[in-house]
């Protein structure tokens, strides 16, 4: 018997936000169960507290119905009667960028904070995985501790449920696993038959798992419950039946204060936490629905990349810093990343929501960016007094020459462009000349049409050869009756730059290291198999055979001096779906067009795949080659820092005899980057949106998913998931749109060099593939080319200088991940972070403001900078607050 032991049983609801419903249902049925709830905590005095999911979202959406509520939630929550936050909404962590998941904690835990309270806990209790840097993270906003379900193997956690779980940068917080989920408690019963069968051998294997403590935790909720309002009464009925445990109405902060409370449980688990053994992690969810994955990639990146640093240097102009619009935008990603949202393992309906929450996110943010870029630019030509005029808007906080696009109208076809009164050299990529209409003019005797005379749309490549840090240069445009660079086609089979040839030579693509003339023969092939998975994993499907796409043929080849571009297609003839897959039919032709860029300055090869697929029923994979014998390790971005990956999985051989719930297979995660290295060569892919790889050693390839199609919620009996289907497990929900029958678009880049990995190196290619540039043409012969172009708008700003740099750094090693206006004081935010082995020391050159800080994530003053030199951990990052009082 186990007399010592206190069960803290935690009542609690586990909200989806969507999923086989959508938000409209969600949303509904929060504003019922939220009303009752209220009720119970304020009129049962037993009912201690309620924790609801760690999401202030469900919060804002009930106040949204019940605004006369208000009061009534902020004095639960300020009495720790119902426990909210930290989240925003509860993020699948490995599917967005890793500054996604710190704003949905920073909304969250300013919104709990505004209402009295954010729960203390890391809490993630049914997340596909972890993120390595969740407990530096965590700790950066006053959390304590963590709790988590899946992720973590039987072995590390087989006598200590507990344990101190320690990020690359080596912080570290006290972490529970809740083993047998968050569900275990939620028919919580005192009926005899209930105890003896479910509860007590819950409870015993409990305590053979927590030999240091006789504090256990039994989470009582689920997926949308009800608040079960009879648990004091049952507690007390437990408690009274003598079953060697004495039950406690509790909730998550308390247990892990009375669990912690003594000494440290000495068990560590670093790092990401993707087992697969106990809970499902859905590894291959992450390359479904590759449509919302991309328009996610886009979304976040010219959030934080350009509108956010644009709008510092547009508040520091004297202009409005855009902070309400940033906020609806933000809870757009938020709602869209909400578990299971960015996994996209929902119904049509609720995928549908995500692209168009996405695709309104997506809009907002360029018309934010075209409004900021104009009204800049119109008070360079003020002060200028010359109108023809493109600025080029840098948001790192580095000097730097850029190769940059840019779209110029004029009515001359050729033209020239000086900055600091020396000529630009550039390549003209497109150009065409285009109606210019007729106006329409009232007059005394009438309305009457005038024509408009024609002008150019040119597409240029632009070398600047220095682009400010953080901050913005201007060049003049005037017509010339020089000849320009034109990108022009050729007859040869090849491109190059300064650093890299591309070959196509008997019906293969070679790549070439010009430094080195190590050359990589035939890069690219695609692979091509069945999938007979669901929405939640892909599963092979048995007998099948592999299909190499392997037919190229060359399209084009057009070289200009800045600009180059190979054109090719692969194609095969594959089957239509899984029943034809069975019968070995192929019928279908599947057609990947190829683009193949270099752009002078660029150490890696820009690739982009098109795809329109008429195809269900499959997964289709770049495969490519690298420099890299058998690779034993493959390197991924995530946060920070790299994580290193064994190619193969040791469990993987007994999966189904160790009780794995799902086959670990080593596909993997990643953010922006993927490598392989060894003594002297290193391999690397920069990733725009896909998120999904895998090696293969004996082929020495990166296997790339682009795209999986399938057109079932869930499935039973999967190859590599056996068993019930996910999540419903009673209900065949069709999903016809998850086949991708559209048109695809894949964006990555191939980075090759003949050293050791450099960690510093890969991220600096990343950061450049990114792109952190913006540019603008103060022109009205064209009101179409950007969202809001052709409406007027006023200008606060009458004058501004022609060049500006506001934020500076001297150390190449460091690379900044964040640039925006502080949460809710004056100042600006910065993140730096320093991926490397070695702790770092940067100094800051800025103009922002005189009095600086070092601030946790939640932007709250740790320590004035008394000098301008700050230090970086190996694998950490430090959050400045500049202009701060």
């Amino acid at each position: 018997m186990n007399k010592n032991k206190i069960v803290h049983v935690v009542a609690h609801s586990h909200w989806d936000h969507e999923w086989y419903f959508t938000i409209e249902d969600s949303n509904i049925l929060l504003v019922r169960n939220l009303d009752y709830l209220l009720d119970v905590l304020e009129t049962k005095e037993s009912f201690t507290s309620y924790s609801f999911d760690g999401q202030m979202s469900v919060i804002e959406r009930y106040l949204d119905i019940r605004p006369q509520n208000k009061a009534r939630v902020k004095k639960l929550i300020q009495d720790r009667k119902l426990f909210v936050g930290p989240w925003y909404t509860q993020t699948d962590s490995l599917l967005v960028k890793t500054e996604a998941v710190i704003r949905n904690l920073l909304y969250g835990y300013k919104m709990g904070e505004a209402f009295g309270h954010s729960m203390s806990i890391g809490y993630s209790p049914d997340i596909f995985g972890q993120h390595a840097y969740l407990p530096a993270i965590y700790k950066s906003f006053n959390m304590a501790h963590s709790i988590f379900q899946r992720g973590v193997y039987n072995d590390q956690v087989k006598t200590d449920l507990h344990f101190n779980w320690i990020s690359p940068d080596n912080e570290s917080i006290p972490t529970n696993n809740i083993f047998f989920g968050y569900g275990p408690g939620k028919f919580l019963s005192s009926e005899k038959s209930y105890v003896e069968t479910r509860l007590l051998p819950i409870l015993d294997k409990l305590a053979a798992m927590n030999t240091h403590t006789d504090v256990l935790l039994l989470p009582a909720g689920g997926d949308q419950v009800l608040v079960r309002k009879g648990f004091p009464e049952i507690i007390e009925e437990l408690n009274a039946m003598n079953l060697g445990y004495t039950f406690v109405l509790s909730d998550y902060e308390t247990f892990m204060n009375d669990a912690w409370a003594g000494d440290p449980f000495p068990n560590e688990i670093s790092g990401e936490l993707l087992a697969c053994q106990k809970s499902r992690i859905h590894n291959t969810c992450r390359s479904e629905r590759y449509d919302i994955k991309r328009l996610n990639y886009i979304v976040e990146n010219k959030i934080v990349n350009i509108l956010e640093p644009l709008a510092v240097i547009a508040k520091d102009a004297g202009l409005e810093y855009p902070q309400p619009w940033l906020d609806i935008i933000w809870k757009k990603l938020f709602d869209s990343h909400a578990h299971n949202g960015i996994g996209a393992s929902n119904s049509d309906d609720a995928n549908h929501d995500i692209v168009v929450r996405l695709t309104s996110a997506l809009r907002m943010t360029d018309d934010l960016i075209n409004l900021l870029k104009k009204q800049i630019a119109k008070a360079i030509s003020n002060d200028s007094e010359n109108e023809n005029i493109a600025v080029l808007f840098h948001t790192n906080p580095i000097v730097a020459q850029n190769v940059a696009k840019l779209v110029v109208f004029t009515a001359e076809k050729a033209f020239t462009l000086t900055a600091n009164g020396e000529e630009v050299p550039f390549s003209v990529v497109h150009q065409e000349e285009l109606d210019g209409g007729r106006k329409i003019i009232v007059t005394a005797n009438g309305e009457k049409e005038v024509a408009v005379p024609s002008y150019y749309r040119t597409e240029i490549f632009l070398k600047n050869k220095t682009a400010p840090a953080l901050g913005y240069t201007t060049m003049q445009i005037k017509p010339t009756d020089a000849t320009m660079n034109y990108l022009a086609t050729t007859s040869t089979s090849q491109i190059e730059n300064d650093t890299i040839r591309v070959q196509f030579e008997d019906g293969k693509i070679n790549l070439l290291n010009k430094k080195t003339q190590n050359c990589i023969k035939n890069l690219i092939q695609f692979e091509n198999v069945a999938d007979a998975g669901d929405s939640f994993d892909f599963s092979p499907l048995a007998d099948d055979e592999t299909i190499y796409i392997t037919s190229t043929e060359l399209q084009t080849v057009e070289t200009s001096d800045l600009y180059s571009k190979m054109t090719l297609k692969h194609s095969a003839t594959v089957p239509k779906d899984l029943d034809a897959r069975i019968a070995k039919n192929r019928t279908e032709s599947f057609e990947i067009l190829t683009e193949i860029e270099l752009i002078d300055g660029e150490e890696f090869a820009r690739i982009r795949h098109r795809v329109d697929n008429h195809v269900k029923d499959h997964r289709v994979r770049a495969l490519i080659k690298t420099n890299v014998e058998k690779p034993q390790f493959s390197y991924a971005d995530q946060g920070y820092s790299l994580m290193k990956r064994s190619v193969t999985n040791p469990y993987l051989t007994n999966w189904r005899k160790d009780g794995f719930v799902e086959a670990p297979v080593p596909i993997y995660p990643l953010e922006n980057i993927v490598a392989v290295s060894e003594a002297e060569k290193t391999f690397a892919l920069l990733v725009g949106g896909m998120k999904e790889y895998e090696i293969l050693p004996e082929s020495a390839e990166i296997a790339l998913t682009l795209f999986r199609s399938n057109g079932l919620l869930g499935k039973d009996d999967l190859m590599w998931r056996p068993g019930r289907a996910s999540g419903i497990n009673n209900k065949v929900v069709p999903t016809p749109d998850g086949q991708m029958l559209e048109e695809m678009i894949f964006e990555y880049a191939v980075y090759v060099q003949d050293e050791a990995l450099n960690a510093r190196d890969l991220f600096a290619q990343s950061n450049a593939f990114e792109g952190h540039i913006a540019t603008y043409q103060l022109q009205s012969l064209n009101t179409f080319e950007e969202r809001i172009e052709r409406f007027e708008i006023d200008y606060p700003v009458q004058q501004l200088p022609a060049h500006t740099s506001l934020f500076e750094i001297d150390n190449p090693n460091i690379f900044m991940s964040t640039c925006k206006q502080a949460w809710d004081v004056e100042g600006t935010v910065i993140r730096l972070f320093n991926p490397t082995d070695n702790d770092e020391k940067v100094r800051l050159t800025t103009s922002l403001g005189d009095s600086n800080w070092l601030v946790s994530l939640a932007e709250e003053k740790i320590a004035k900078i008394e000098n301008e030199s700050i230090h970086i951990p190996t694998k950490g990052f430090v959050t400045l607050l500049l202009g701060g009082k």
